[in-house]
């Protein structure tokens, strides 16, 4: 690969899971963001109860991104080949805990609603 563009990444990405799947977590992940952002404004500050809670998940969700992203390209740890693999497997990890966690917030913000941010 001479040429590193986002076109190709894109491209890789559709190839790996699939057209409607990959633009399907695309779309969700941009739904959790603006919610995300959403109870920011709305709250105008974090809530260090809900933020807690977050980051408890964050293991869960790095283990449930790896274990989705060998799942569907039909590997398993044993094929890691280099360095570059595990570095690829730590992104993914990290993504997974930070989705997990901010997912985890924005539901018990808007499942609890703006009390926890007065206590």
């Amino acid at each position: 690969m001479e040429e590193f563009s986002l076109m190709t990444i894109l491209a890789v990405f559709e190839e790996m899971f699939g057209r409607w799947l990959f633009w399907g977590m695309v779309a969700v992940a941009v739904v959790i963001t603006l919610a995300w952002i959403y109870v920011l404004f709305r709250d105008r500050a974090l809530s260090f109860r809900k933020y807690l809670v977050a980051q408890l998940s964050m293991p869960f969700g790095a283990v449930a991104a790896v274990w989705f992203v060998l799942w569907m390209t039909r590997s398993t740890l044993a094929d890691i080949g280099g360095p570059i693999d595990v570095i690829v497997l730590l992104g993914v990890a990290v993504l997974g805990a930070v989705g997990l966690a901010i997912l985890v917030y924005v539901a018990q913000a808007l499942l609890r609603g703006r009390r926890d941010a007065e206590i």
